[in-house]
């Protein structure tokens, strides 16, 4: 039930209805506490065959295209492929991985904003023809490696709250859509479409409004240059909430059917990443070293010191960090708080903590503060929600070992699939029976920090 991540071949434990998500982690940690204390994964693929039936019900008929660098592990990648969901590629190496699973390039898109000339080449060869494009720049170089391309023209949008101002770093204006329209009639290049994308941070729903009042502007736009535009791209952003994809479904809706009803022949499709992956995947991390510091250290600037002088305050080290899984706390906050996974009792004393990454970087800080009971070195944490962002990428530390994972799947959903005939007989092949779990002792069991 284990592999590395850049291993092609992969097997899915099929778990009887009696076991659980924290059996399947109380088997690993038994099984790492023997053979070496790695950090590792175990990811549920059941749920996104659960996220593709809620997306069916609520999105339909706008069409998912899975952005392959949310999460390039091959589990995901051949269930979404089986599931017939389309795959969004920034990079050679993701339009290989997804050619791999024997997907057709009509269902490829090449989204890098920012494209290599040998890169355009590749997806020509491939014949991977809709990619997207927000400058003259980057149209010219295309139109010299890609004949065929059909470009989506990749629109800016902006979020602007009480909060917060956010702009798009990519994207182009209406007013440089003409601009772009007159250049890719000179160069002999199709325009097939409008892209764009709302952040999952915008807490602003309007802008959806805006973003597909803008694209319905640039459809026009393309009719007077001759262009035949037959799909609009709402990009990513999705949480993986079912209410927030209901209410971005209950503002884009009546907006869709107006500006683009399906006798227009327009196919709206959207990037949703980390709505499939990101609660399908639990990493479990070991406690390599451990410290006291001084409680003032650890405390952010401005928070008031409320605990007893004598109470420790612990600063605890894990074989993991943001050089390999927790990345995406160099760029944004974590979304995921640590769950102790050994047993303790209820009225235990919980001390301020930090938890930090193995490197011994300034910047390899996982959690700055949070309350857990005192622990020990070799104790595994629990962070859920972390099927996003990382998972099949290289680490830049030297020393990292990358962690395993552990796909599973219970019955029900497997049944489900089956049932559905979305089931090859070559994802077929990677599954096997997991008849029982083993039974650790009741220290071992799974329990949640407060």
């Amino acid at each position: 039930m284990k592999g590395f991540l850049e291993d092609a071949n992969y097997s899915i434990g099929l778990l009887d209805e009696g076991a659980t998500l924290a059996d399947v982690i109380d088997n690993c940690i038994y099984e790492h506490t023997h053979s070496g204390k790695r950090a590792f994964y175990v990811g549920d693929l059941g749920k996104l065959v659960k996220k593709n039936t809620q997306w069916q019900n609520v999105m339909a008929p706008i069409k998912p295209f899975y952005p392959v660098r949310c999460n390039s592990t091959p589990g995901v990648l051949e269930i979404l492929g089986t599931l017939g969901v389309g795959f969004a590629c920034s990079s050679k190496s993701e339009m290989a991985l997804v050619q791999d699973l024997g997907i057709s390039p009509e269902n490829m898109i090449y989204t890098n904003p920012c494209k290599q000339a040998s890169q355009i080449k590749y997806a020509a060869k491939a014949g991977i023809n809709i990619m997207t494009c927000d400058n003259d720049i980057e149209l010219k170089k295309i139109a010299r490696n890609h004949p065929n391309a059909k470009l989506l023209l990749h629109i800016a949008t902006e979020d602007i709250t009480a909060d917060e101002e956010t702009n798009m770093k990519f994207g182009t204006t209406l007013k440089n859509c003409r601009h772009l329209m007159e250049c890719a009639k000179e160069l002999g290049v199709q325009i097939v479409g409008v892209k764009f994308h709302v952040s999952g941070s915008c807490k602003e729903l309007q802008t959806y409004i805006h973003a597909i009042s803008d694209a319905r502007c640039v459809f026009d736009m393309a009719e007077e240059f001759g262009f035949k535009m037959n799909m609009l791209d709402i990009g990513g952003g999705f949480t993986g909430s079912e209410l927030q994809l209901e209410e971005v479904n209950h503002v884009i809706r009546p907006l869709l059917d107006v500006y683009f009803p399906k006798e227009s022949g327009v196919n709206v499709i959207a990037e949703p990443g980390c709505y499939y992956v990101s609660s399908a995947f639990t990493l479990a991390v070991n406690i390599i070293a451990k410290k006291t510091v001084e409680y003032d250290k650890l405390l952010p600037s401005g928070v008031e010191q409320t605990r007893n002088d004598d109470e420790p305050v612990f600063t605890y080290y894990v074989n993991d960090g943001v050089y390999g899984s927790f990345a995406n706390k160099l760029s944004e906050k974590l979304n995921t708080m640590p769950e102790v996974h050994k047993k303790y009792k209820e009225d235990e004393p919980l001390f301020a903590s930090s938890l930090w990454g193995p490197s011994c970087d300034e910047l390899d800080q996982i959690v700055e503060n949070c309350r857990l009971p005192e622990l020990s070195v070799g104790d595994w944490l629990i962070f859920d929600n972390m099927g996003s962002g990382t998972l099949g990428e290289q680490s830049t530390f030297n020393d990292y070992q990358r962690p395993l994972i552990y796909y599973m799947m219970s019955f029900s959903d497997w049944d489900e699939m089956q049932d559905a005939g979305i089931a090859s007989d070559t994802l077929m092949k990677n599954f096997f029976f997991v008849p029982s779990c083993i039974q650790l002792s009741p220290e071992d069991r799974f329990s949640t920090a407060a």
